[in-house]
């Protein structure tokens, strides 16, 4: 599809004017935007920015949660040629600026007056920072800043200029080419600075459609548009493929009422990271908990027959008339009901993406009849990769190449893309650029993984992340850290879990509790706490820990390559892991290094063989203050397992 995404737009507002294009819930209640209306506001966005000066290949920062009038902003700059720029709306300050400065961004457009903070705070630091407008003007009235205005006053003035100027608008349209530049999404920068990673038009709408068409998605669907619009992920799903097909994008009130728009929208679908899910479940599982015994046995009962019959169900196998039988009653009962509840009544399709997802999770919602699947990408590689057919969604694998893909795996063992959704280049960074594509087109992922016999591509782990013990029973073994935390969080209990062993003898772990399933857990064996850092220090709490830990160990025995990363040591971490404090990514992803260098004295202690560590650790809260965190961490040894030869 060789286009634009202004071109799409104004395609679905001469075709189908009065079709619901985007709808944005304020004050509790729906409010429709249609495509003709979307064009209007577009062409009015693009007419003031063009008047204010934003000139054709420049760059233009957009921070916000999703919202109509955001939306719009994206797609008035990409039709003056300019570059919209989504950064995370939950970044500080201080991240904002290399950004800014990296892009020679003049012109800003931000949700509210958070963002305004924000912006105002960098100026120093941001000189040609010229220009600053805001959607929500709640709390803005007394700012006296130069260049600092709404976008009704950029909308008013942008609509004079276009009825003194009627051919400005659809004039720049026609000057866009698929091949020009459409946005620039900063990577989450575990080391180092973000690389603002460049897109064109063709390689999302390429993508978008490729997408698109494997699903069979259509103007009919409906979507939820409630993760950050700065991830690549949100945008494909929200934007690109939204203009593709002509859905219609659902925008939340606000991240607090994300479920109850969830099940008022009931979208046909939905994405989410695996986090998302395990949060759903968790939710289910402590109101199962807290529900009284009959409907508790009823659930249980009617889960075993869904865990039994429904994967098959779901992948079109045969399954026996008796056990149809059953399930009907249970859909009836319990799973029927159960979607509902959680927003899913109307689902289609959803995906998840971004970390692996535990194989009980993967099985429960496929099993209650949602078709939950995985796919394979990133940012440079505009998301689609690889995508999981109906009727081959598996837990261990993210599917198959999907169209225009190539997949081949280097001596290291490394997973090289080729795809016509590659990106351009890393911007102003041709070292970085020249290290991941390949001079014949091949785009290193850094991610080992390899083809299993059905065609689906397995991910281990990343390339530098997978090293080898030395010393010690497993001498040599290889150790793959993020599947070792990965298999740790499939656990309910267990948050986040940051593994360490490469060089070392032995595999030891830090783990973060999940502090809403172990505190209902606490409170239902009376257990009293007060707080984070004291539930996460309890006895009780760390023998349940260790189970996990112990039950993970057991898998891994099991896996003849990855026996040696059993986790011989543990502790539970007095905080919860943070962006804010840098130890997580924006985008949720751990920072090992950074967390390595941040606790090494708990490092120490793990490998040093002691039984507990005083730790203390500065703290950033949301209102910016600084605060600090101390306790004595208790180290606990856990049980491992010689590795189990397979049978011959």
């Amino acid at each position: 599809m060789q286009t634009t995404f202004p071109r799409l737009l104004l395609e679905h507002a001469q075709r189908r004017p009065q079709a619901p294009a985007m709808r944005e819930k304020a004050y509790g209640i729906w409010q429709t935007l249609t495509w003709a209306e979307l064009a209007h506001m577009v062409e009015a966005i693009a007419c003031g920015l063009h008047q204010s000066g934003l000139q054709r290949g420049e760059h233009l920062v957009v921070i916000g949660a999703n919202r109509p009038r955001l939306y719009a902003t994206m797609l008035a700059a990409q039709a003056l040629g300019a570059i919209p720029v989504p950064l995370y709306q939950d970044a500080v300050a201080a991240e904002c600026v290399f950004p800014i400065n990296n892009a020679e961004v003049r012109f800003v457009v931000v949700e509210d007056q958070e963002q305004v903070d924000k912006m105002l705070e960098v100026r120093e630091q941001c000189p040609q920072l010229s220009h600053i407008w805001y959607d929500d003007p709640r709390g803005l009235r007394n700012y006296d800043q130069p260049g600092l205005a709404g976008l009704d006053e950029l909308i008013g003035a942008g609509s004079a200029h276009a009825k003194a100027h009627p051919q400005l608008f659809s004039g720049q349209v026609e000057q866009g080419q698929p091949a020009d530049v459409a946005a620039m999404f900063f990577t989450s920068g575990t080391t180092g600075n973000p690389k603002g990673v460049v897109h064109t038009h063709s390689t999302l709408i390429n993508r978008a459609s490729v997408g698109a068409s494997f699903d069979k998605l259509t103007d009919r669907d409906e979507v939820l548009a409630y993760l950050p619009p700065a991830w690549i992920g949100q945008n494909i799903f929200s934007y690109a493929q939204w203009l593709v097909t002509g859905y219609v994008v659902n925008c939340p009130e606000s991240g607090s009422t994300v479920t109850i728009d969830l099940k008022e929208v009931g979208p046909t679908y939905y994405f989410a990271p695996p986090r998302v899910f395990e949060g759903l479940l968790t939710s289910v599982m402590i109101r199962m908990e807290d529900a009284g015994a009959l409907k508790r046995k009823m659930f249980h009962a009617c889960m075993s027959v869904a865990r039994r019959v429904g994967p098959d169900l779901m992948d079109g196998k045969p399954v026996g008339l008796l056990d149809r039988l059953k399930y009907q009653i249970g859909n009836l009962l319990v799973y029927g009901p159960l979607r509902n509840n959680l927003g899913f009544s109307r689902v289609r399709v959803a995906y998840t993406a971004g970390e692996a997802i535990g194989p009980d999770l993967f099985s429960f919602y496929r099993s209650i009849g949602i078709n939950l699947k995985q796919l394979y990408g990133s940012t440079e590689t505009a998301v689609f990769v690889c995508l999981q057919p109906d009727h081959e969604a598996r837990a261990d694998t993210v599917g198959v190449p999907c169209e225009g893909v190539e997949i081949k795996l280097s001596d290291t063992g490394e997973v090289l893309v080729k795809s016509p959704g590659l990106l351009k280049e890393y911007y102003k960074n041709p070292k970085a650029t020249e290290e991941v594509l390949s001079a014949d087109g091949w785009y290193h992922t850094s991610d080992a993984g390899f083809i299993d016999a059905s065609g689906h591509l397995k991910i281990i782990d990343r390339v530098k992340d997978v090293g080898r013990l030395k010393g010690g029973a497993f001498d040599g073994a290889m150790f793959a850290p993020k599947y070792v935390e990965n298999k740790l969080k499939f656990f309910s209990h267990i948050k986040e879990a940051v593994a360490f062993g490469d060089g070392r003898e032995k595999v030891c772990v830090m783990v973060n509790i999940d502090f809403e399933a172990v505190g209902n857990w606490a409170e239902r064996r009376n257990l009293p706490y007060a707080g984070y850092t004291d539930l996460a220090s309890k006895p009780e709490v760390y023998e349940l820990i260790r189970e996990c830990v112990e039950k993970v160990n057991a898998d891994l025995s099991r896996d003849e390559l990855l026996a040696g990363s059993q986790v011989s040591r543990f502790l539970v971490l007095h905080k919860e892991l943070d962006a804010d404090d840098g130890e997580l990514t924006r985008t949720n992803k751990v920072r090992r290094g950074f967390i390595g260098d941040k606790y090494a004295v708990l490092v120490d202690a793990l490998y040093g063989g002691k039984s507990e560590q005083f730790i203390q650790t500065q703290v950033k809260f949301e209102d910016g203050r600084t605060g600090s965190v101390s306790a004595t961490l208790k180290i606990v040894d856990a049980k491992t397992f010689a590795p189990v030869k397979a049978a011959a």
